[in-house]
């Protein structure tokens, strides 16, 4: 559930402004919001030496052997070096790729330079080198001396030998570098070197990863203080404070401002969309945050906690989307054996994915499905927990099974409206839900005549004419009732067509896990529908089935991230009316 808060405003004395803050930060209960934009030479400070800690962290790496502790000079120093060996090795990078070039040219032209040229021109010699195609070496006139030097496919690399520095060829000219190989090579070796050197020295930075780290921490707590500190208003020696806590905590500061000689004053808060989103469940319920965290959603502080409902229907989904007993099975070992590899690790995931893994094999058990091998379900113990009418190798099912689907999708919707319902369960807004719900399964048997052919009961008609007066007279209540009915009236066209193509969407619950069970079958098939008659063919068809089923299982788990989370998100909380507009609760904590 949303725990509900209170807003608190805390008055104290400017010079027990810091002990208050103190003492507020060992209680870690209030949700600070600033009176005003911190600004302070101290908070920049302190934001320049993260910012310049952040980048050598990303420079180092964590090395597995930590040394001992640094003061905080020695960090600053550590940290700057850091940053300029960085730089130094940036510069030296490029220069390296720079020499590598220049090497390129001599493996094409040989040890050639311009000073070895200019050797040559003092002793009567002039050469001038050239690049050209085999073709164009036909123009070349009988009298010019040339010397071919190397051909690379249609490309011939040449040297003209002149007798004065005007004699040239019409090609393209080429000129050399400065300097010969010999130093070229030499610059690049103690370039490397240098590289070598400060690639050592960000080695022996990397030792003490661990304690920047942990200063990275301090220097956090630091700026929060400081950001809570000068975001506080100051008046005629006055320091005020405002935050939000959870009520049953109210009592616990009142107490300690009697005691510490503060003020201070807690109410509902004045606008709820501005208090922050404390959830609390029981543990079993728990286990479906990851989830939230993975999709990065929280709700407003007046919107709904659907954590329960999301996380039975989900492992529904979950099950019926993999759909594969098998599959379940390989989950459920694998989320053991990594447990007790990662001991550390909260368990929350760990149990979700066990409830994930025991709902998929429950699913696959009655609809007879293992591994997508029809005659592994045959088994007498296996055979036994058929449930026939939602047998997957059965293909007259099919009909029943996206009936069952919509049948899913009504009950999910229902339950949504039930939820608006049931919280203003003293209000006239409960009957325009309840007739929402009317429409909701109106919609159904609607969507079962259509899709399915199945025909609607009788009192289908009078279901959704019940719906359509409920909605319009209670759908928004008004002081003014005929606004209210005319805003209803509005809207309720697009909204009814929107809850028949929500029902139709949970199709995708049969679609996506029939298919799970058809590749299954294709790839089985693929590996020893022919049968096994050699030792090659049993080590392809092992091949075949490790590679098949491994992307069976991985397009499964993407199914259920699109399809399996999007009924929640989407139908579910869109008929919830929810934004997701919730901020996290930060306490102002050690």
């Amino acid at each position: 559930m949303i725990v509900p808060m209170q807003k608190i405003t805390l008055l104290v004395s400017l010079k027990a402004r810091d002990s208050a803050l103190s003492v507020l930060r060992k209680m870690g209960v209030v949700h600070i919001e600033h009176m005003r934009t911190p600004q302070a030479e101290h908070i920049t400070s302190l934001e320049q030496k993260l910012m310049l800690l952040d980048k050598a962290l990303t420079i180092v790496a964590e090395e597995k052997t930590q040394k001992d502790d640094l003061n905080e000079n020695e960090i600053a120093s550590y940290v700057k070096e850091i940053i300029d060996f960085d730089k130094q090795k940036q510069k030296l990078d490029l220069r390296i790729e720079e020499f590598e070039k220049e090497r390129v040219w001599f493996d094409q032209w040989g040890n050639v330079s311009q000073s070895t040229l200019s050797d040559l021109e003092e002793s009567g010699v002039f050469i001038k080198l050239y690049t050209t195609d085999k073709k164009s070496l036909k123009s070349i006139p009988q009298d010019k001396l040339v010397q071919i030097l190397r051909e690379d496919g249609n490309k011939v690399y040449l040297a003209f030998i002149g007798s004065s520095s005007k004699d040239s060829l019409d090609f393209v000219e080429v000129l050399p570098p400065s300097e010969n190989l010999h130093s070229l090579e030499r610059k690049l070796e103690t370039t490397k070197d240098n590289l070598n050197s400060i690639n050592d020295k960000l080695q022996k930075a990397s030792s003490y990863t661990n304690i920047f780290s942990d200063y990275k921490a301090d220097l956090l707590k630091k700026l929060e203080f400081c950001n809570v500190r000068f975001g506080m208003k100051e008046d005629e020696g006055i320091s005020c404070l405002e935050g939000f806590c959870p009520k049953d905590t109210v009592v616990l500061i009142r107490k300690t401002a009697d005691k510490e000689g503060w003020a201070v004053f807690a109410r509902d808060p004045d606008v709820p969309q501005e208090a922050p989103t404390l959830i609390k469940n029981p543990k079993w319920v728990e286990i479906i945050k990851p989830v939230f965290k993975f999709m990065g959603t929280l709700p407003g502080y007046e919107e709904y906690d659907i954590s329960f409902w999301f996380l039975i229907f989900f492992s529904l989904f979950f099950a019926m989307l993999i759909g594969d007993a098998g599959y379940g099975l390989f989950f459920l070992i694998t989320t053991f054996f990594l447990q007790r590899k990662f001991k550390n690790i909260i368990k929350g995931p760990f149990l979700l994915m066990y409830l994930l893994s025991g709902a998929t094999i429950i699913w696959g058990a009655i609809t007879g499905t293992w591994f997508g091998f029809e005659q592994i379900a045959q088994l007498p113990v296996l055979n036994f927990l058929v449930v026939d009418r939602i047998n997957s190798f059965v293909g007259s099912n099919q009909i029943f099974m996206i009936y069952l689907c919509f049948l899913i999708g009504a009950i999910h919707l229902s339950i949504a409206h039930g939820i608006i319902a049931f919280r203003f369960i003293n209000s006239v807004v409960a009957l325009g839900q309840l007739g929402w719900i009317c429409i909701v399964w109106a919609a159904f048997f609607v969507a079962g005549e259509l899709v399915l052919s199945r025909p609607m009961p009788d009192f289908t008609a009078i279901l959704g004419i019940i719906g359509f007066v409920l909605v319009i007279l209670f759908g928004n209540p008004q002081k003014n009732i005929l606004k209210g009915m005319a805003l209803s009236l509005a809207d309720l066209p697009l909204k009814v067509i929107g809850s028949f193509s929500d029902i139709v969407s949970y199709l995708r619950l049969f679609i996506v896990g029939y298919a799970t069970v058809a590749v299954a079958g294709a790839f089985n098939n693929m590996a020893v529908g022919e049968g096994i008659n050699s030792i090659f063919a049993g080590l392809l068809a092992a091949v075949i089935l490790f590679l098949g089923h491994s992307l069976n299982i991985l397009l499964g788990l993407m199914s259920v991230i699109v399809h399996g989370i999007r009924l929640n998100m989407l139908e579910f909380s869109g008929h919830l009316n929810m934004e997701w507009s919730g901020k996290e609760y930060r306490p102002f904590k050690e």
